[in-house]
């Protein structure tokens, strides 16, 4: 067969990662994005970025934790390389601190980043309301500048991207050999997953430049992430809630409970509010699905459903996206070369 192509639903990190290790794992393809918003408009530039994953009760541990280290070696060696600064990721060292101590003093992720320890008693006296904490160095992803990146080298490989709502995959069956869903909280009117829903995040991004270490409350509610140019504070989770309007109150809580942590943070400046929704499941969904109509037929790979952790292991997930691609198109290949016999 021609050069089987390959349509990516979804232009956030989810789907442009996607979409490079396709061009990665499948050199032979032709790989189009496609998508009603780019960056700064997407889901993925609300995000603060940083990698400390989140846990999908239905994955198993291990294939979470492989998601993670693939991930974060892809972006440890980024921000080795003279490409950090335009790619927006670089090192960051700090805290995770806990009123109480954790059932789990060691998180499954704990040997992957570098230098993981318990805080010691004179860093613990930073967090008079905490009793216990752990110290380590971690990476975070600016957005917009790492989408860009990551358009920059699609397009570099010669990827197309097309602005384009779609409603309906089967639409792109005539067009197409094999199609992506990357739809994030898209996908519960696209493909109608009903065990998807919305977490509704709001962060606040100010100018706090003496800001240099994180800081994370154990229950991941309350952070403070510094970036290249701005520090993201956050945050909030509110389930099924799809209201995109910033609330001011929501604002000024954010605001007092990351002082409580930080209190420099009082002189911060130029404060901006954001809102995301994040696409959660109990799973990240990841698997081949075949779509037919009337004798015809539409392999489909869904890689969405990622929640707050989406940052943490894009990498991953989508070389696993990759993957299933190419087995998509080495069966219509047989299936081709079968029905020449």
């Amino acid at each position: 067969m021609a050069a089987p192509k390959v349509a990516v639903v979804g232009a956030g990190v989810i789907g442009l990662s996607t979409a490079l290790c396709i061009t990665e794992t499948c050199p032979s393809c032709s790989v189009t994005v496609l998508s009603d918003q780019f960056s700064p408009n997407t889901t993925s530039d609300v995000a603060a970025g940083m990698l400390i994953p989140h846990t999908y009760p239905g994955t198993p541990i291990h294939v979470q934790k492989q998601w993670f280290k693939e991930t974060f070696t892809y972006l440890f060696d980024i921000s080795n390389s003279a490409e950090a600064s335009e790619a927006g990721i670089h090192l960051v060292s700090g805290w995770q601190v806990f009123k109480n101590t954790p059932k789990e003093e060691l998180p499954f992720w704990s040997d992957v980043v570098l230098g993981f320890r318990p805080m010691s008693e004179a860093e613990l006296q930073k967090f008079p309301q905490h009793q216990f904490g752990q110290a380590f160095t971690t990476l975070k992803c600016d957005c917009p500048p790492y989408l860009l990146w990551l358009e920059k080298r699609l397009k570099a490989t010669g990827v197309q991207m097309y602005t384009r709502r779609v409603v309906d995959l089967w639409d792109l069956h005539s067009e197409y050999n094999v199609v992506v869903n990357c739809s994030g909280i898209g996908a519960h009117q696209l493909v109608g997953d009903e065990k998807l829903f919305p977490i509704r995040g709001q962060v606040l991004k100010v100018h706090a430049p003496w800001v240099k270490n994180f800081i994370r409350d154990g229950d991941g509610l309350t952070y403070v992430y510094p970036g290249i140019h701005r520090v993201t504070l956050g945050g909030t989770r509110e389930k099924d809630v799809w209201n995109l309007s910033p609330d001011p109150g929501t604002t000024q809580d954010i605001f007092d409970r990351c002082c409580s942590l930080e209190p420099s943070l009082q002189e911060a400046q130029d404060i901006k509010v954001k809102v995301g929704l994040r696409p959660s499941r109990q799973r990240v969904r990841l698997q081949k699905e075949v779509f037919s109509q009337g004798g015809l037929k539409l392999p489909v790979v869904h890689n969405y459903g990622h929640g707050a952790g989406g940052f943490s292991v894009h990498r991953g997930t989508a070389k696993e996206a990759a993957r299933l691609v190419r087995e998509c198109i080495a069966a219509l290949q047989g299936s081709s070369s079968r029905a020449k016999l």
